[in-house]
């Protein structure tokens, strides 16, 4: 049995710093099949930065104040989740998931399985210079850094 308080989580903002409060509850508490993240989000803060996805892993996001605005899938469907409400992401399903109201958002980020992201099932939507469009890159991580691979001409961008 292990018991933290959340004052207790030491607070780790992901490379990209798109948000001010992210405490790896999971980590603290030890889990090996489950993540847990705590967050609070300013306005234009958000939980992980821009539109991705998890091939290998299921998310739920319960928002404890505030309302989060969703992007999900290619289209970028905008889904409002208010206090109180929960939004799952199932595998491979893209999504992005931030604040643009004033009041700070509340929220925990909840994955399974897996208390750690596989780097090599995570993807993300970003700009390739050599398609000249946005298309799907493969993440990685280099020298504490997101490093992104265009999974369609296999440019590289850091």
């Amino acid at each position: 049995m292990e018991k933290v308080a959340i004052e207790a989580v030491e607070n780790e903002r992901n490379p990209m710093k798109v948000h001010s409060v992210r405490k790896p509850v999971s980590r603290a508490l030890g889990t090996d099949h489950f993540a847990m993240n705590y967050f609070e989000l300013e306005s234009g803060e958000s939980f992980s930065g821009g539109l991705h996805r998890h091939n290998d892993q299921e998310e739920v996001f319960y928002v404890e104040s505030g309302t989060a605005t969703f992007e999900v899938g290619l289209d970028r469907e905008a889904v409002e989740v208010e206090a109180g409400e929960l939004i799952r992401f199932p595998p491979g399903e893209f999504q992005k998931g931030y604040n643009d109201d004033e009041a700070t958002v509340e929220g925990w980020a909840l994955g399974a399985p897996g208390a750690v992201h596989d780097w090599d099932e995570l993807q993300s939507r970003a700009y390739c210079p050599e398609c000249e469009d946005e298309t799907t890159q493969d993440v990685g991580m280099a020298d504490g850094t997101f490093e992104l691979t265009c999974t369609e001409c296999g440019t590289t961008q850091g």
